[in-house]
C-alpha cells in the first residue's frame, strides 16, 4: 500500500521532506477534512460512548494513517497481563470488552487508537483514550518512529499535548528523522505547542513522580540540528527567546559542521537574529570544526551590515581558520567589506541600521 495513497505526502519545507514520497501518517491528507480543529472536550463525551466509537471505526472502517488500509488491526504487543490472558479480568466500568479491545489495537502501519484520533482531527476522542490507556501504550512509535505526541504537535491539538506530557509520556522520543515533538514545534513554528512542552514537562521533572521527564534542549536530530539551531533558521525570535529561557546553550554546536546559531544567522543574513543571539550573550568568535567564525561567514558572503555587527561587538579580524585566513586576508580586496581598524569601513556612515527597536541595541 502506497503511504502517498492519503493525498499529497507533506508540506514543503527545505530540509524536511521525506524520503521516497512518504509522507507522516497520511496527515498531509488533513486537506480534504477539517482541519486543526478542537472538538468539546472528552468529559463531554461519555467513556463507554468514545469507546464504542473507536470499536466501530476499527471494526468496520478499518481506518490507519494512510486512510486506505484493508489490513485488520493487530493486538499492541507487551500489554499488561490484565490485556492478553485468555480470561481477562472485567474490564472498568462502563467499558465492554469489546471496547476495551478497541483500545488496544493497532494498523498495519504501526498507529494506536490515539494516533488515529489525532490524525482524523478528533481530540476529544483522543482525551478518551488518553485517560484509560497506560504510559507504555501513549508512547508506543508507528512505523514512521511517531509518538502521539508529535502528531499533536504537528496538527497542533493543544489539549491532546497536555493531556500526553500530564500523563507523563516521554517528550524525547525521536521520529524516523531524529526529530523530538519539540524539534517539530520549532520547525513548524508552533509557539504555544513549545509552550506546552517545555512548561508541562518542567513540571514533571518531580522525583516523586516515577515516570516524570525533562526536555533535553541540546538534543540533535538526524541532520545534527538542536531547537535552538532549527528556530534559529526560521528566523523565530520568539520561540529562539522562549528556547534560552528554558535553558537551551547558545553556543549549541550543530553535529556536521560545528555551527552555532550565531553562525546560522550569519549564513542566513538575518541581522535581527544576530543582534539577538549578541545581545543575549552569544559567543561572537565562535569557530566552527573549520576555524571560521561568524565573521568569516559575513565577510566570506560580502555581508557588510552584519559583519558591522560583529565587529563592534569585538569579533576578532585575526582568528585564523584551517585555512590559514583571517576574516582581514577575506576583505582584502573585497570593494563590499573592508575590515580596518576592526570594523567594517564601508558600514561607518550607516552603522544606525544595526540598531533594532525591540532588542535594545548590541553590546
Amino acid at each position: 500500500m502506497s503511504r502517498a495513497a492519503g493525498g499529497e505526502c507533506r508540506k514543503e519545507a527545505a530540509g524536511w521532506e521525506g524520503e521516497d514520497g512518504q509522507c507522516d501518517s497520511g496527515i498531509e491528507s488533513l486537506r480534504s477534512l477539517p482541519g486543526g480543529r478542537e472538538t468539546p472536550a472528552a468529559a463531554d463525551i461519555p467513556p463507554a460512548a468514545a469507546a464504542e466509537t473507536l470499536a466501530e471505526t476499527a471494526a468496520e472502517e478499518r481506518l490507519d494513517s494512510s486512510y486506505g488500509s484493508g489490513a485488520l488491526p493487530e493486538p499492541l504487543p507487551g500489554l499488561p497481563a490484565a490485556c492478553r490472558a485468555e480470561e481477562p479480568p472485567p474490564p472498568p466500568e462502563g467499558l465492554s470488552r469489546q471496547q476495551l479491545e478497541a483500545l488496544t489495537y493497532v494498523s498495519e502501519d504501526g498507529d494506536t487508537l490515539v494516533h488515529l484520533a489525532i490524525i482524523h482531527c478528533v481530540p476529544a476522542v483522543a482525551l478518551c483514550c488518553i485517560a484509560q490507556l497506560p504510559r507504555e501504550v501513549l508512547e508506543i512509535q508507528n512505523d514512521l518512529f511517531q509518538t502521539p505526541l508529535h502528531l499533536a504537535v504537528y496538527l497542533e491539538q493543544p489539549s491532546v499535548i497536555q493531556a500526553l506530557i500530564h500523563k507523563g509520556v516521554n517528550p524525547r522520543l525521536q521520529d524516523r528523522n531524529g526529530n523530538t515533538p519539540l524539534h517539530l514545534a520549532c520547525e513548524q513554528q508552533r509557539l504555544q505547542c513549545a509552550q506546552q512542552l517545555l512548561r508541562g514537562t518542567a513540571l514533571t521533572e518531580d522525583p516523586a513522580q516515577p515516570h516524570g521527564h525533562h526536555q533535553d534542549l541540546q538534543l540533535q536530530n538526524w541532520q545534527g540540528l538542536a531547537c535552538l539551531h532549527i528556530s534559529t533558521l526560521k528566523g523565530n525570535i520568539q520561540m529562539m527567546s522562549l528556547l534560552l529561557e528554558s535553558g537551551a546553550n547558545i553556543n549549541v554546536r550543530e553535529g556536521t559542521s560545528g555551527k552555532t546559531p550565531l553562525h546560522l544567522a550569519v549564513e542566513c543574513h538575518n541581522r535581527r537574529a544576530v543582534q539577538f543571539l549578541l545581545h543575549n550573550g552569544a559567543y561572537v568568535d565562535a569557530q566552527m570544526y573549520n576555524g571560521c567564525t561568524p565573521l568569516h561567514l559575513a565577510v566570506g558572503r560580502k555581508d557588510a551590515a552584519i559583519a558591522a555587527i560583529l565587529s563592534h561587538s569585538g569579533a576578532d579580524t585575526l582568528l585564523r581558520n584551517m585555512e590559514n585566513e583571517t576574516a582581514q586576508d577575506l576583505a582584502d580586496g573585497n570593494n563590499d567589506v573592508s575590515l580596518r581598524g576592526g570594523r567594517p569601513v564601508a558600514l561607518q556612515a550607516c552603522w544606525g541600521v544595526q540598531e533594532s527597536d525591540d532588542l535594545g541595541g548590541t553590546s
